[in-house]
């Protein structure tokens, strides 16, 4: 098969190992890590141009390297190729390995936090990219934009997720070189506060995906249509256009 995969920034490292191991000729492009957050429709509509790029060309499928991100990939439509897509609400699923781990673990573990290379390494890139479209995490370049009341209360706002979090887990995938990730990641936990901890995370749906083993775990859309919430465990099925 020649694929075209589409991914995250934050998933280069993993995506790139599974490339390595795929028996298929693969062709990859990969988006700017913070494309998230700029929202589900801005998202989908940069995922969507990509994917209407490779019309015309020779790829058997387009496999996405992206989960739901909460309704980012909702309404994005097969053209003339197939698109393929983990089931999974977010890419903390892939890292882990499969849903019944991800649940599992956030079953034992309330208000946790997850961090991996990609969300360690691309940290000042996604400050970077959120800044680009009129934010900042920044106490004092929002006071500077808005005035102290004004900046205070944004800044209340974007940083309140802190307070749902009292624990940070590092997922090891096994592609760390070194200790700079684990270490960055847990200055960031004693930063704010939370508990640390480390587990172990999983390649296996990043190689299904660009091995083409594509069952149970992966929505196959055919040509010409749309991926669709479903909200219960199959997360995302494909209907007509």
């Amino acid at each position: 098969m020649h694929l075209l995969l589409i991914g995250c920034g934050v998933l280069l490292r993993e995506l790139s190992d599974a490339i390595v191991h795929s028996p298929h000729l693969i062709d990859a492009q990969f988006l700017p890590a913070g494309l998230h957050d700029a929202g589900a429709k801005p998202m989908r509509q940069r995922i969507q141009e990509a994917v209407d790029a490779a019309e015309g060309k020779h790829y058997d499928a387009i496999a996405l390297g992206y989960a739901l991100c909460g309704t980012g990939l909702a309404g994005l439509r097969a053209r003339s190729l197939p698109l393929v897509l983990p089931r999974a609400h977010d890419c903390i699923t892939l890292l882990m390995g499969s849903r019944a781990r991800y649940n599992e673990y956030f079953a034992a573990n309330c208000g946790v936090y997850f961090r991996s290379i990609g969300w360690v390494e691309r940290a000042d890139e996604l400050e970077e990219q959120i800044s680009g479209i009129g934010m900042s995490c920044n106490l004092g370049s929002l006071i500077e934009k808005y005035g102290e009341d004004n900046g205070r209360f944004l800044y209340d706002q974007m940083m309140g997720y802190t307070r749902s979090y009292s624990k940070l887990t590092f997922l090891k995938t096994g592609l760390e070189v070194d200790d700079t990730f684990r270490r960055r990641a847990r200055a960031e936990a004693q930063g704010k506060g939370w508990i640390f901890e480390e587990a172990d995370g999983s390649l296996a749906l990043f190689r299904r995906l660009v091995a083409g083993d594509w069952e149970n775990d992966f929505l196959q859309v055919p040509p010409h249509h749309q991926v669709v919430v479903t909200y219960d465990d199959a997360i995302v099925a494909a209907i007509a256009y």
